[in-house]
């Protein structure tokens, strides 16, 4: 097994509370980085530690993540992102449904379905036709009065298109808000579902494929191969169910404010810190 190391980070991670998690990790040093950032180096890192690891940095606020020693960024080529609750703080099609009184319906079925209780194409197709005869005005409402980046989100993408990383935002929302959001962000590709208009109303359909769980792994297969890459190359974020395919196949996968599905299986989780939080973990 490779050595490995435990970056604790995020606004609540102290001294105090970094030297406790070194303590259960049984780390040889603890170096403090920056403000709310620490590396511990030759720690422990099997299944107890990792889980009393977890649950003393959850009580703390803080987030803990075991890499590997030697881990850096430019083991990468790729970064793919989800968009809804990951890129963006918000999940739009909730928001949508917002403007036709249906919310909290609305909100129940994305809910279970990103954690893994509902099929997400049934899922999607039920929740769009609940949009029938919204005025697709109301998709720049939800643009430019509630969409609003996750925390970190923009100096995260800067700082991976630098290093020199191709950047993919793929989505089970729909490309308004993706292509929108590729206008003013370093995204080289972004797929997401086309909802369908008919004379200014949305008519409660998609169109063409529908990007699920299969099709955004795919994606990352699909960009490895553009760039004569394993999928090892390759960084994913995402929080639900529909993410956990594309998670399963990268080199890292990161889960960002995730259900609990999703931080069980993803290498590294991020509850407190920002999305640029991922930076840290190459110190």
């Amino acid at each position: 097994m490779n050595d490995m190391k435990l970056i604790v980070q995020g606004p609540q991670a102290v001294w105090h509370v970094a030297h406790r998690v070194a303590d259960i990790a049984k780390a040889r040093t603890v170096t403090q980085l920056a403000d709310h950032l620490f590396r511990c180096e030759g720690v422990q890192s099997d299944d107890d530690t990792r889980d009393a690891v977890r649950g003393a940095c959850m009580g703390a606020g803080a987030d803990g993540a075991f890499v590997p020693a030697d881990l850096t960024l430019d083991r990468f080529r790729v970064l793919v992102m989800d968009m809804d609750s990951t890129l963006i703080t918000i999940e739009c099609i909730d928001e949508i449904a917002d403007m036709q009184g249906l919310k909290s319906e609305v909100a129940a079925i994305t809910e279970a379905a990103m954690r893994g209780e509902l099929d997400f194409r049934d899922s999607l197709l039920k929740r769009v036709a609940l949009l029938k005869g919204l005025d697709a005005s109301a998709l720049d409402q939800v643009f430019e009065q509630r969409l609003r980046l996750s925390k970190g989100a923009a100096a995260l993408l800067d700082t991976i298109k630098a290093a020199g990383l191709r950047t993919v935002l793929v989505s089970g929302g729909f490309t308004y808000f993706t292509e929108r959001l590729q206008q003013s962000l370093p995204l080289d590709l972004t797929r997401a579902n086309l909802l369908e208009v008919f004379q200014g109303k949305l008519t409660g359909r998609v169109t063409g494929d529908i990007i699920d769980a299969c099709a955004k792994r795919r994606t990352v297969e699909q960009e490895c191969a553009a760039l004569n890459v394993s999928t090892d190359a390759a960084i994913v974020i995402g929080d639900g169910a529909n993410d956990l395919e594309m998670m399963a196949i990268a080199g890292l996968s990161v889960a960002y404010r995730a259900k609990p599905v999703v931080q069980q299986k993803a290498t590294v989780a991020l509850n407190f810190s920002g999305l640029d939080g991922l930076l840290n973990l190459f110190h």
